[in-house]
């Protein structure tokens, strides 16, 4: 038996701006999981800021997401990571096999008021939650 950890998952979340969904659900993900699980998040187009409803709806939330700034999506970022999450950016998105990736169909909150956003910032709890259950699940390979 070895004394080393078995590597953390590791997860990135993509949309167009990187200033919405994605911000969500790293913040989403980073609170409910911890250290758990690494998370990053990126855009194909990253807007100059982060969405002030998303903000706002996080914070309703007790999460903080206001020193966040949009990041551009790179290879080495999709390389890196276990597990991509697209939220609409179609297929700008690089593609690398031994990769899982997963599409989640959610309202863009781009423009929308914080009564739009909350139900956003609600199913992507959800969304989170369920993909924690599966990666903490998952038992890693032997040899890993």
């Amino acid at each position: 038996m070895s004394d080393t950890p078995a590597p953390k998952p590791s997860v990135l979340f993509v949309c167009v701006h990187n200033a919405g969904r994605s911000q969500m659900a790293a913040a989403w993900l980073t609170h409910l999981a911890g250290d758990r699980i690494e998370v990053g998040s990126a855009g194909s187009a990253p807007a100059a800021g982060v969405n002030p409803a998303a903000v706002a709806a996080m914070a309703e939330a007790g999460i903080d997401i206001s020193s966040q700034a949009p990041k551009v999506l790179t290879v080495d970022a999709v390389r890196a990571c276990d597990v991509v999450i697209t939220m609409g950016c179609g297929d700008t998105c690089p593609v690398f096999p031994g990769k899982r990736y997963l599409d989640w169909k959610l309202d863009d909150p781009a423009g929308q008021g914080i009564e739009a956003v909350r139900p956003i910032r609600d199913e992507i709890k959800v969304l989170v939650e369920g993909l924690i259950e599966s990666l903490t699940a998952e038992t890693p390979p032997a040899g890993h």
